[in-house]
């Protein structure tokens, strides 16, 4: 493997990979040529400016942060909003621009993800965070467990439907599907199998009729008549979990536990 920094004029570069969920892979490179390594063309993006990474031997997480201008037609402004970068996994190491031999120095996932009309900045998490959850659940008057996944026993296939869509309202951020009860909805997720959102779920946050609000934007030429993979949500309370789904007694949550307030009361007086 090429030993970088080994000599007082190096042909180094910086370049970054990302892997985005719906199978688009993207490589740039700070150099002011594109190169070709690793199966990846990486376009030059000199406008994009990593920050130091520091790696730990121990299990505490690494550091980096990445910044941009919104100027590469590789990212866009409407993509950033639509989540297109969300959870995407992500590559930063060094190349030599002359002979492309190349080291992977970071690698993780992009986590909070900042923008503006002219720039953005993205943080990156490592993939040490993942040892920070919780290793016994805590206690919480909703229910913990994720609807139709583990722990809620209910069937994922029974509450979800293929839609065709009717009309958008890109305004109100709004999808209509013929015939769908939007209201059993509400918590639930759009994933789209057509258009430029195709393959990324967007959470459900109202509804109404047959209109659903989304939690992001919809991206521009989305077509009427494109296939959505649409599933119903769940308000994670037990009234709901009881008369809805008859599903009680997988509930995971607390809810007649004394909160904080009721455990730090003074006792009355004789």
């Amino acid at each position: 493997m090429r030993v970088f920094f080994d000599r007082e004029l190096d042909t180094a570069a910086t370049f970054w990979r990302v892997y985005r969920r719906d199978g688009v892979a993207l490589g740039f490179t700070s150099h002011d040529r594109d190169l070709f390594c690793g199966g990846i063309m990486h376009k030059a993006a000199p406008g994009m400016v990593p920050s130091a990474i520091r790696l730990n031997a121990d299990l505490s997480r690494d550091n980096a942060e990445v910044e941009g201008v919104l100027s590469h037609d590789s990212i866009r402004a409407d993509e950033l909003a639509a989540g297109l970068f969300d959870q995407a996994a992500i590559e930063i190491g060094i190349v030599d621009w002359e002979l492309l031999d190349w080291h992977v120095l970071y690698s993780g996932r992009l986590g909070r993800i900042e923008s503006d009309d002219r720039s953005f900045a993205a943080e990156l998490k490592s993939a040490k965070q993942d040892l920070e959850q919780d290793i016994v659940p805590r206690t919480s008057p909703t229910c913990r467990a994720a609807f139709c996944g583990p722990g809620c026993g209910l069937s994922a296939i029974r509450f979800t439907s293929i839609r065709t869509l009717a009309d958008l309202d890109f305004d109100r951020n709004r999808a209509r599907f013929a015939s769908l009860d939007a209201a059993a909805c509400i918590n639930g997720r759009v994933r789209f199998l057509e258009g430029p959102q195709t393959g990324l779920a967007l959470g459900i946050v109202g509804g109404s009729g047959d209109w659903v609000t989304l939690d992001r934007p919809l991206a521009g030429g989305t077509p009427l008549g494109a296939r959505a993979e649409i599933r119903e949500g769940c308000d994670r309370t037990l009234a709901t979990c009881a008369s809805r789904f008859g599903n009680a007694l997988n509930f995971r949550g607390e809810p007649f536990l004394p909160g904080n307030d009721l455990l730090a009361r003074h006792g009355a007086g004789g």
